[in-house]
C-alpha cells in the first residue's frame, strides 16, 4: 500500500521534510512540485482549504506557506480565515521570504543602505517645510524607506523628509 498526500489524497506520495525542524509530511508530485518551485493557481491547490486545518503541524505548515505563495485572492481568504498557533505560524514563517528584497540605488546606480550619506544634486522645494533644500547639500545617516526603492529619509536643515533616490547621489 502506498503513502497518500498529506495536502491532497492522491497516491503515490514521498516525505518531504519541513524545514527548518526536521518533521516530514508525505506529498504527491504535484504538491511536491509546487512547495519546490512555487505554486502556480489552479484548481489542483484548493485541497488547500482543508489541509490548513489539518491536526498535523507540518502539514499546516506546508499549507501555510503555499497559501501563501499562491497569492490568489481565495488563497488570501483562507489564509484571513486560519489560525496557527503562535510556535507553528513563526514555523510557517520560517521558511517563506515573502517580502521581496527592495534595493534603494542612488541616481547612478549605486546600492544606498541604511546610514549613508548622500549629496542632492538638484535644488528640491520642501512640501510643507517652506524652504528648498539646495542642490550639493549633504544629507547624513539616511533611512531607507523599507517599502518603497524610490524613497529614503533624512535631515535637512533640522527637518527629517522624504527625497527621491533619483535626486541624490551617494558620497
Amino acid at each position: 500500500m502506498s503513502q497518500t498526500c498529506a495536502l491532497c489524497g492522491t497516491a503515490p506520495a514521498s516525505a518531504y521534510q519541513v524545514a527548518p525542524r526536521e518533521d516530514e509530511v508525505m506529498l504527491c508530485a504535484t504538491c511536491m512540485e509546487g512547495v519546490t518551485a512555487g505554486p502556480t493557481d489552479g484548481p489542483h491547490w484548493q485541497c488547500l482549504n482543508e489541509a490548513i486545518w489539518s491536526e498535523d503541524e507540518a502539514t499546516k505548515v506546508v499549507a501555510w506557506r503555499l497559501l501563501k505563495g499562491l497569492g490568489a485572492a481565495w488563497a488570501n481568504d483562507v489564509l484571513d480565515m486560519a489560525w496557527l498557533e503562535p510556535e507553528v505560524q513563526a514555523w510557517a514563517e520560517a521558511g517563506v521570504s515573502d517580502v521581496p528584497e527592495i534595493i534603494h540605488r542612488d541616481t547612478n546606480g549605486a546600492v544606498l543602505a541604511q546610514g549613508d550619506s548622500v549629496v542632492l544634486i538638484k535644488d528640491l522645494p520642501v512640501k510643507g517645510g517652506g524652504f528648498t533644500a539646495k542642490r550639493g547639500t549633504a544629507v547624513r545617516n539616511i533611512a531607507l524607506v523599507p517599502d518603497n526603492a524610490g524613497h529614503i529619509e533624512g535631515r535637512v536643515e533640522g527637518q527629517r523628509i522624504v527625497i527621491l533616490t533619483e535626486f541624490v547621489k551617494k558620497s
